[in-house]
Formats: C-alpha cells, structure tokens, sequence
C-alpha cells in the first residue's frame, strides 16, 4: 500500500538543488506526486509530497537528513495520507492588487474561511510599480466553495470586502 510522505526544504539558492533532491527521491524509490518550489530573497524553498512503499518511505526519511546536510539545507518531513474533499464547486480565482497593508491577506482569508471556502492555491507577492509610490500587494487564490453556497452571494461578500479596503479585483471562475 502506498504511503505518502511531505517534504519541505530551505536553504541558500544555488543552481543544482531541485536536481539533487529529485534524484535522492527516485533513488529512493519514491514518486513526487507534487511539489512547489519558490525562491524567498536568497532562500530556495521546496515542498514535495512523496509516495512510495513503507521500505521506500523509510529510506528517505533515514538518507534525507544526511543529505541535507551535504546540500546545506534545512530540511522537515511528516508523514500523510491521501485527503478526501467534500463536495465543492468548480474551482474560482480570486485575485486583488492594492496598496499593500498589513493585515490584508490575513482579512480576505478570514472571510473565505467564516463561509468554509476552501483554499487550494495561493500566491501572494509585494510589487513596486513605481520608484517612489507605495508598495502594492498582488494575490492570486484558487478557491472552492461548498456546493450549498451560492457562487454570487461570495462574490458579492469578496467584491465589498475588496472595495472596503481599497483593492481593485475580480472572482471568477478558473479556465
């Protein structure tokens, strides 16, 4: 029976990292079912959700530690298994550009999650656009609404929401 396994690494950005874990993991004998990587000023960060065998999970967990220490990287690992949804919608796309202020991202998510939206997708980025203006803040969310929720009324909540705040956006669904 397949077993899943996540695993996150950090550490300084340098060419070859990506190439070096892939290849730990097949030597391993497991699959990344998926991964995502992004770079955070000089870091490179890596979260990979593995599954293999008990045998092959195993080892990954023994050589990953050693590993990571020759590579230089920070590295954590937790044992999952697979996620059963419930019932949700076709997926939606909200997306918001504004000046940026703290507590943004933390106001629109609270919102989603006061009405059980589920977030699959999120990248959320601060922009200059010009030299001398303010800072403005870029976010992109896949979300899914529970089917019982009517897709409208959380556009209309979002689109208030957004307006309150003095962000320009828009919610649809995902092509």
């Amino acid at each position: 029976m397949a077993q899943q396994l996540v695993v996150t690494a950090i550490g300084a950005d340098r060419t070859g990292i990506v190439s070096q874990l892939a290849r730990l993991v097949s030597d391993c004998n497991c699959n990344i079912v998926d991964s995502r990587m992004a770079i955070f000023g000089n870091e490179f960060t890596f979260i990979m959700l593995l599954s293999g065998d008990a045998a092959a999970i195993s080892k990954i967990e023994y050589l990953l530690p050693s590993s990571a220490f020759e590579l230089n990287l920070l590295t954590m690992t937790k044992r999952t298994s697979s996620r059963v949804l419930p019932q949700l919608s076709a997926p939606y796309i909200i997306e918001y550009t504004g000046v940026d202020k703290v507590g943004t991202l933390g106001a629109i998510s609270s919102l989603l999650a006061e009405h059980q939206v589920y977030i699959g997708a999120l990248r959320s980025e601060t922009i200059h656009p010009t030299v001398d203006g303010p800072a403005h803040t870029h976010t992109v969310m896949t979300v899914q609404l529970p089917t019982e929720m009517a897709v409208e009324q959380l556009r209309d909540l979002v689109m208030k929401k957004l307006a309150k705040m003095q962000l320009t956006g828009n919610f649809v669904l995902q092509s």
